[in-house]
């Protein structure tokens, strides 16, 4: 498969990505789990990545979600990097989707099972262009929104991460080589809930605006 690159940021393609649950109290609570104590870490794909979209609903599952997020990618790799250093590390933002088969989640979790079949079907983590990370002033102050059909189903600040940007590249650095490219989807608010075929996604951050606009099939 070609590189991915990653639009608007010059040079870069899509490394590993890494993904966070359970990073917002309120979304845990509303499926019933723990809060973590640590950074709860997963992968999806590079395959799973598109800016063009439509989002494919798989054959396979009858239960398919919306987690909006922030997505971070990296210019600069490392190892046990700071966390006082580890923004300096960004090459840039954006608003993204973490799409889940939650009917195969739930039962590769019964099992003790791992996720990767629920999270990494073609199409399941759209993205927006990036802004470059100089643009954005503070990542935890941005609003996270994402609406279905018009209709408003999550928003949220990144202020109530349980761990920030810097936490998650810090603690990720500990245990992976960090490399230029590689995302860092961190985590999503209260609020999702099914996609079904036909529906209209638009997804954003603000300060400044990022838009993601795609079609359900």
């Amino acid at each position: 498969m070609d590189n991915i690159t990653l639009k608007n940021l010059s040079g870069l393609s899509v490394g590993s990505v890494y993904c966070i649950g359970r990073n917002y109290v309120a979304h845990a609570h509303e499926f019933n789990n723990e809060v973590p104590d640590k950074p709860l870490v997963f992968l999806k794909p590079a395959s799973s990545i598109t800016y063009e979209g439509p989002i494919q609903l798989p054959k396979e599952s009858t239960d398919v979600h919306h987690e909006v997020e922030l997505v971070v990618a990296l210019g600069k790799g490392g190892k046990n990097i700071p966390q006082e250093e580890a923004l300096t590390h960004v090459a840039g933002y954006t608003v993204g989707i973490d799409i889940t088969a939650r009917d195969i989640q739930a039962r590769a979790k019964e099992k003790g099972h791992p996720w990767s079949v629920a999270k990494g079907f073609e199409t399941f983590a759209p993205l927006a262009p990036f802004v470059l990370a100089e643009e954005i002033n503070d990542p935890k102050s941005l609003e996270l929104s994402l609406k279905v059909n018009d209709e408003l189903r999550q928003k949220d600040s990144t202020n109530l991460m349980i761990f920030s940007v810097s936490d998650l590249i810090s603690y990720l650095s500990t245990i992976f080589r960090l490399r230029p490219g590689d995302l860092l989807f961190t985590g999503t608010p209260k609020g999702v809930s099914p996609l079904h075929q036909g529906d209209h996604i638009e997804a954003a951050i603000s300060q400044p605006s990022v838009q993601l606009k795609m079609e359900v099939i």
